[in-house]
């Protein structure tokens, strides 16, 4: 059984350690509140082009482009986004277990574009090939990270060194909430037709070819744009997640080693009472 002095130690690391989390739960949801406006003000963009690339392939067929091009998958990349630091709950495990499995589950050999240093520490430590790694700042993704990025998988993708690309992000449902996605960057693959949105017939000016140049880059850097927005606000809602709990739990612990400690302190007051009634009585006989 641990000594008074013991337990007034462990109550003193515990109160510390419950100061910490509450602020960094505090700090995560000051930046998750930020996040998830810039999250909520990208996603109408990111819908209409999506609308915009999938009414135009339910047109008619596309003319060749290269990033449109198919080829037997023989390598591949991963774009994985991950977080630059843990304390953050399940959400790097669980974007690392989604790729581990999808590599796993797919033919070909796998080559890692790593976005946050977590991903990159743990494909590394397996021995997989990480081509390509980024950080990103505290204060979140620009839309030059996600230039950087795209022109990273372009350049593999158009030399032929890989014949196709993945992105796996977290998607942000809510604090609580984040789902781990895989979506295919390259070849760009249109996306499946809703019933809200209607074929339409398009004439093109100048022409389809000169359009889709345009076009198709653009809408690959608005998909890994929204995955960096998306991981972000993800990250901080399982960050403060993860430290409400972590405060709660010091908490609970304070209180449970506050009264193990007043057990242990009136048990030794009780004691020393004894002995001083035992000799006392030993003096009067």
């Amino acid at each position: 059984m641990a000594s008074l002095k013991q337990l007034r130690g462990r109550i003193r690391t515990a109160k510390t350690i419950g100061q910490i989390t509450r602020a960094m739960k505090l700090v995560a949801a000051a930046r998750l509140r930020r996040a998830q406006d810039r999250v909520l003000e990208a996603r109408p963009y990111s819908d209409k082009m999506r609308e915009l690339v999938q009414s135009l392939a339910n047109a008619g067929d596309l003319p060749d482009h290269p990033l449109l091009a198919r080829r037997e998958i023989k390598r591949y990349g991963v774009v994985l986004v991950t977080a630059e630091r843990g304390l953050c709950g399940s959400f790097n495990s669980a974007l690392n277990r989604k790729a581990f499995d999808f590599v796993r589950s797919e033919s070909g050999e796998p080559v890692f574009l790593c976005v946050g240093r977590k991903g990159q520490q743990f494909f590394e430590k397996r021995g997989y090939n990480v081509a390509y790694q980024l950080n990103l700042p505290t204060a979140g993704p620009t839309k030059a990270h996600a230039t950087d990025v795209m022109d990273a998988a372009e350049k593999l993708f158009l030399s032929g060194e890989l014949d196709a690309v993945y992105l796996i992000y977290s998607k942000f449902i809510s604090a609580i909430r984040q789902v781990p996605q895989v979506v295919q960057l390259l070849p760009i693959e249109p996306p499946a037709q809703t019933d809200e949105v209607q074929t339409k017939a398009y004439t093109f000016e100048p022409d389809s070819t000169e359009l889709l140049a345009e076009l198709l880059p653009r809408y690959a850097l608005t998909l890994i744009q929204q995955a960096l927005l998306e991981s972000t606000a993800s990250e901080h809602g399982a960050r403060m997640t993860a430290m409400t709990n972590a405060t709660d739990s010091a908490a609970e612990l304070v209180k449970t080693l506050t009264l193990q400690a007043n057990r242990t302190r009136q048990a030794a007051i009780t004691k020393e009472i004894l002995e001083i009634v035992a000799g006392a009585d030993a003096l009067k006989g």
